[in-house]
């Protein structure tokens, strides 16, 4: 029994995925949220070195994704470093390569509509 209360004890602590790989017909492999919702980055804040820049009505327009609980770093199929940045509002917010990512609020699930507007840019999976 006490394998067992460790191993359920062990499943609980561990992170849940900040997000998912998806595979679009036109972008190959994105990073999207759990609900299939393109993940981006702007480069405003690449050019900043990770500095959030996008606050106000642009958070409006491009929803952060709000880290809740802890974040792994890594995610089984998925290239890349996740980890967190405090926002202006003192909340934490994912990062996927020490960049910011957003979504975009007038957008569904599996749908890419603004890459390469305005310097925000779909997040690329590579292989």
């Amino acid at each position: 029994m006490g394998l067992l209360a460790l191993a359920v004890s062990t499943l609980a602590l561990a992170a849940p995925t900040p997000a998912v790989r998806y595979h679009d017909p036109h972008f190959a492999a994105i990073l999207t949220t759990h609900k299939q919702q393109a993940l981006y980055t702007w480069n405003v804040e690449k050019r900043a070195k990770g500095k959030i820049r996008c606050t106000g009505s642009c958070a409006r327009l491009w929803p952060p994704l709000y880290a809740t609980g802890a974040v792994p770093k890594s995610v089984a199929g998925i290239r890349g470093t996740f980890g967190t940045v405090r926002r202006p509002d003192g909340r934490r917010q994912v990062t996927f390569n020490r960049l910011a990512v957003y979504t975009y609020v007038h957008e569904g699930p599996r749908q890419v509509l603004c890459d390469n507007v305005n310097g925000w840019f779909v997040v690329r999976l590579r292989r």
